[in-house]
């Protein structure tokens, strides 16, 4: 059986689960938490991103490379986030569902691996490798 289509309400629910245990995370919370001073309206935001990535809702205008790169993000965060994003989405959400939104983190974790300069093997010319 087919389960309905993936709402808002699922991604806000997927968010607001997510980012607090991402808060509670050893590696990712301090990044994090000198990084979000308003949790409410971070999630917001993140749901409006996930929104416009998973529903085609356009409701995101934003740069996240640009919003990523004053962070100290070295590449394992990427491996935590991903692995907590994976964990969210399966429990919260139908099996279909949730391999979509873990395709799209997938991408979007390479891609700003990529952009911050965290990918050695796709490390933009010029470009270091940083926060080891």
């Amino acid at each position: 059986m087919t389960p309905p289509p993936l709402t808002e309400a699922d991604i806000a629910r997927v968010v607001d689960r997510f980012y607090d245990a991402v808060q509670a995370h050893p590696g990712l919370g301090p990044v994090f938490a000198g990084a979000v001073h308003d949790w409410p309206g971070h999630k917001a935001t993140l749901v409006r991103f996930w929104s416009s990535v998973a529903l085609k809702t356009a409701s995101y205008r934003g740069q996240p490379m640009a919003v990523h790169r004053p962070h100290p993000i070295h590449a394992g965060h990427f491996g935590d986030w991903l692995a907590l994003w994976e964990q969210t989405v399966r429990a919260e959400l139908p099996a279909e569902h949730a391999e979509v939104l873990l395709d799209h983190a997938r991408r979007i974790g390479r891609s700003l691996m990529y952009g911050l300069g965290l990918d050695p093997a796709r490390r933009p010319v010029g470009l270091p490798i940083v926060g080891r």
